[in-house]
C-alpha cells in the first residue's frame, strides 16, 4: 500500500511538474484591432479566441479595441515607445503603405502559400496587389473585404418616377439618370435628395467614388505614384457636382461627416446616402425610421458601369524581434483566416465578404442573410488606390478641396492645388 501511495505521489509530483512547465511555456501575444465590424466587439472575439485555444491551449491572446478617433495616434506611441502589438488588424493603407512601408512590419510572405494565392486571386487580384509593397513583400494577410456603395430610399424614387432611371436589376444607373432622378425628386417636393458631406475625413471614400465615376475619373496612376483627380474626367466630375449644387437639386454640407449624412437618410430627411456598404446596412437597421425602402446602388456613371472603391481587412506583424512570438501570432492568423471553419465565422463576425473564395456564401440561412444582397457589387471592385503614399495628407487635402469649391473657389483652381499638395506629401 506505502508502495502503491508513492507511486500516485510521483506521478502527481511529474504531472504537477509538466502543467507548470506547460504553463510556463506558454506563448503569449497581443492583438490589436480596429473597429471592422463585429473584431470591434469584446464578446465576439473572445469569442474567437476561445475557439482558437480549443486547438491552441499553449497560446495566450490578449487584445485591445482601437478606434479609428485615436487609434492612429496609439499605435504611434506605441512604436516610439517600442511597445507595438504582435499581431494588428486593419487593411492595406496602414498595414503596406504606412508601417510597412516605414520598416515597422514583418514580412509575412510565407502565409501566402500557392494554395492562398489561387484562393484569393480568385476572388481579386486586387486584394492580393494591394498586400504587397512594389518589391513583393507582403504586410498584410486578408482576412476579408468590400465594396462601398450608395443607398437610395426607393419609396421616395417611386413616388417621384424616378426609378425609371435605375437598372434594378444590376443596381447601377448612368450619370445622366442621376441628374434626372435628382430633378425628379427635388420636383416631387423634396428639398434634400443627397448630400457631398465634407466636413472631414469621415466616409470620404464615398464622395472621392462619386466625384470619379461620374466621368470614369482614376484617381492615381496604375502604380499608385501619383494622384490624378486633376485630369479632364476628375475636374468634370467635380464641376458637375458643384453645377447640381447650384441648381439646387443637390446638397452641399461643409459641417458634416458621413456619419451624420447616414444618420439624415435614415431618419428620412435625404433621400440616398453616399456612404454604405453591407455593414452600414446592417449596424444601421434599426435606425431607418417607417416607411423608408433602403435599396443600394451603385455609384453612377456615365457608361452605366461603376468602379467601386473597396475595403480589404486583415492581420498584419510588427517587428518586435521575438521569433517565438512572432510563431505564435501566424499560428492564431492562419487558424482565424484559413480554416475551414473558423475562417468563414471569422468573416461573418465582420459583415463583409470572404476573400477567399472558397469560403463561398457564409450569409446564406443566417441572421445576416441581407448582406448577400451586397455581393452583388463584388465584380465592380475597382483599384485599391488607398496604398499610395502620402493617403494621410491626401484625405485631408481633399475634403478641403471639396469645401473650397462649394464656397465658390474655382474647381479647376482648386483640383489642381488639391492634387499638387497631395503629391509634395508622396514618399519617393
Amino acid at each position: 500500500m506505502k508502495k502503491l501511495l508513492a507511486v500516485l505521489l510521483t506521478l502527481m509530483m511529474v504531472l504537477s511538474m509538466s502543467t507548470l512547465a506547460m504553463a510556463e511555456a506558454a506563448t503569449e501575444i497581443t492583438l490589436w484591432t480596429y473597429p471592422i465590424g463585429g473584431w470591434g466587439n469584446e464578446e465576439t472575439v473572445n469569442g474567437i479566441i476561445a475557439n482558437f485555444n480549443a486547438v491552441h491551449p499553449e497560446i495566450k491572446v490578449t487584445v485591445q479595441y482601437l478606434d479609428y478617433a485615436s487609434g492612429d495616434d496609439q499605435v504611434t506611441t506605441a512604436i516610439e515607445a517600442g511597445t507595438t502589438p504582435d499581431i494588428i488588424m486593419e487593411g492595406p493603407e496602414r498595414l503596406v503603405t504606412n508601417w510597412g512601408a516605414a520598416g515597422k512590419m514583418l514580412d509575412v510572405s510565407d502565409l501566402w502559400t500557392e494554395e492562398a494565392l489561387a484562393d484569393i486571386g480568385a476572388t481579386s487580384q486586387a486584394v492580393v496587389a494591394a498586400c504587397k509593397t512594389a518589391d513583393g513583400k507582403y504586410y498584410e494577410y486578408p482576412l476579408c473585404m468590400t465594396t462601398h456603395c450608395m443607398i437610395i430610399d426607393r419609396a421616395a424614387f417611386e413616388a417621384a418616377d424616378a426609378m425609371q432611371y435605375i437598372d434594378e436589376e444590376t443596381h447601377t444607373w448612368t450619370t445622366e439618370g442621376f441628374e434626372n432622378a435628382l430633378r425628379a425628386l427635388a420636383a416631387a417636393g423634396n428639398p434634400v435628395t443627397g448630400i457631398v458631406y465634407c466636413g472631414g475625413q469621415g466616409g470620404d471614400q464615398g464622395t472621392r467614388a462619386l466625384a470619379m465615376n461620374l466621368y470614369s475619373a482614376k484617381f492615381t496612376n496604375e502604380d499608385h505614384t501619383a494622384y490624378t483627380m486633376n485630369s479632364e474626367a476628375g475636374v468634370k466630375g467635380i464641376q458637375k457636382l458643384a453645377d447640381l449644387v447650384t441648381e439646387g437639386v443637390l446638397t452641399a454640407d461643409p459641417s458634416i461627416v458621413a456619419g451624420d449624412e447616414i444618420a439624415l437618410f435614415c431618419n428620412g430627411t435625404a433621400k440616398m446616402s453616399f456612404c454604405w456598404n453591407a455593414s452600414a446596412a446592417a449596424s444601421n437597421k434599426t435606425s431607418i425610421a417607417e416607411g423608408i425602402e433602403p435599396f443600394p446602388m451603385a455609384f453612377p456613371s456615365e457608361d452605366g458601369v461603376p468602379e467601386l472603391c473597396g475595403g480589404i481587412w486583415g492581420f498584419g506583424l510588427f517587428n518586435n524581434g521575438d521569433d517565438a512570438k512572432a510563431a505564435a501570432a501566424k499560428t492564431f492568423i492562419q487558424f482565424v483566416s484559413d480554416d475551414k471553419t473558423q475562417g468563414p465565422a471569422s468573416v461573418y463576425a465582420t459583415g463583409f465578404f470572404p476573400v477567399r473564395s472558397s469560403f463561398g456564401d457564409i450569409y446564406a440561412g443566417t441572421e445576416k442573410a441581407d448582406n448577400a444582397d451586397y455581393a452583388i457589387f463584388m465584380p465592380y471592385l475597382g483599384d485599391y488606390y488607398n496604398v499610395t503614399s502620402g493617403w494621410a495628407t491626401q484625405r485631408t487635402e481633399w475634403w478641403n478641396m471639396l469645401q473650397r469649391v462649394f464656397a465658390g473657389g474655382d474647381v479647376t483652381t482648386e483640383v489642381n492645388a488639391y492634387v499638387d499638395a497631395s503629391n509634395a506629401s508622396i514618399t519617393k
